[in-house]
């Protein structure tokens, strides 16, 4: 390199003895794409746990059930009764019927005051019979008009409804569905077969019939999708440390009925309870988790015997120097523990007998 200066800088000024030097607050770097390269620098990061940010469904605000408006079945069965009776003193005023008495009647056609009468006499009639509905306990009607939603029918007994009005029956019982086997898997990924109880029942029945397709195989899909959120952060079996599990089927309920309480709130289905009655390994896994299970509880078996023979031992070689019963140098030490060792194992099954 020709042209350019150099100078010498003193050995002692590259290991300086002064103080640490002060940290500077510096802002967090933003890492982005290369130019001219088209890559994006890999940067490793921590996964950490986070809390769940799913967006919420929304339902239009304006759907919540709300009393629709009804008549009680009597006003219904008098206007019906009122205009069959119009409809047949209609028709004889019109000569259209048999003369049944010597009163005078018109001849002839029917003039349009007689066929108005007619026409008016008839509509009562369809409307006051048309209107009656009965009501059950434990059914409820999803009233609409031309799309609109106009109302909830919750009452019992005999009832006049609109007969405009569109009906919808929902069950708003309390109810319980048992799935099938679902699959799923579990921390490790194993693969397993769940089968869930739900108890459930529809709060809002506006909501169930109007905000989806159809809100039972919205629970349905719930469940599922509730069910895989839950139990893939637990393992199914811990084999060789005392961890939590899905065998804890309390905890795991409380989690899964939270879940699935909040995903299926906005179409107004309200989840009691949401309990995993079979948590069991697939078919294919099984045999081979199986094995590992019992390799690990005889294992475990194991550990705790040998450990409760070791702590015998250790007690009765100390008991016996302590009061100085036997006087042991280093080898008689060895030779007597051992034997105690396998005198104690023996005796207390771990040969496996």
């Amino acid at each position: 390199m020709h042209g350019e200066a150099t100078t010498e800088i003193p050995v002692h000024l590259l290991f300086r003895d002064g103080p640490d030097p002060v940290s500077l607050p510096l802002r967090p770097a933003v890492v982005g794409r290369r130019q001219g390269s088209g890559e994006i620098p890999r940067v490793p990061r921590r996964v950490q746990p986070q809390a769940d940010t799913r967006p919420v469904p929304v339902v239009d605000p304006e759907l919540v059930e709300r009393a629709g408006r009804i008549l009680p079945g009597a006003v219904g069965v008098l206007g019906g009764l009122a205009g069959a009776a119009g409809t047949a003193a209609s028709l004889w005023w019109a000569g259209l019927l048999p003369q049944i008495t010597a009163l005078p009647v018109a001849t002839g056609h029917p003039g349009p005051l007689q066929w108005a009468s007619v026409a008016g006499s008839g509509t009562l009639a369809l409307f006051g019979f048309g209107g009656l509905a009965r009501g059950r306990a434990g059914r409820a009607w999803v009233l609409t008009l031309f799309g609109r939603y106009r109302g909830t029918v919750r009452r019992t007994g005999l009832m006049w409804v609109n007969p405009l009005f569109l009906r919808r029956r929902v069950d708003v019982r309390l109810r319980h569905w048992r799935s099938e086997p679902m699959p799923a898997v579990d921390a490790n990924g194993v693969a397993l077969r769940v089968v869930v109880l739900v108890v459930w029942s529809v709060k809002d029945a506006a909501r169930a019939a109007l905000a989806v397709e159809d809100y039972q195989e919205y629970l349905r899909e719930s469940v599922e999708a509730a069910m895989a959120r839950v139990l893939s952060r637990l393992p199914a079996d811990a084999f060789h440390q005392d961890a939590p599990t899905l065998r804890d089927t309390e905890a795991v309920g409380y989690a899964l009925t939270r879940r699935l309480a909040a995903d299926v709130a906005p179409v107004g289905i309200e989840v009691f309870s949401a309990q995993p009655t079979r948590i069991e390994y697939a078919p294919e896994v099984a045999a081979a988790m199986q094995r590992r299970r019992i390799a690990a509880l005889d294992a475990q078996h194991r550990d705790s015997v040998l450990t409760t023979v070791v702590d015998s031992v250790e007690d009765t070689v100390a008991r016996l120097t302590t009061r100085g019963l036997v006087d042991l140098d280093d080898y008689e030490r060895k030779a007597l523990v051992k034997d105690l060792t396998v005198a104690f194992y023996t005796g207390r099954g771990g040969d496996g007998s």
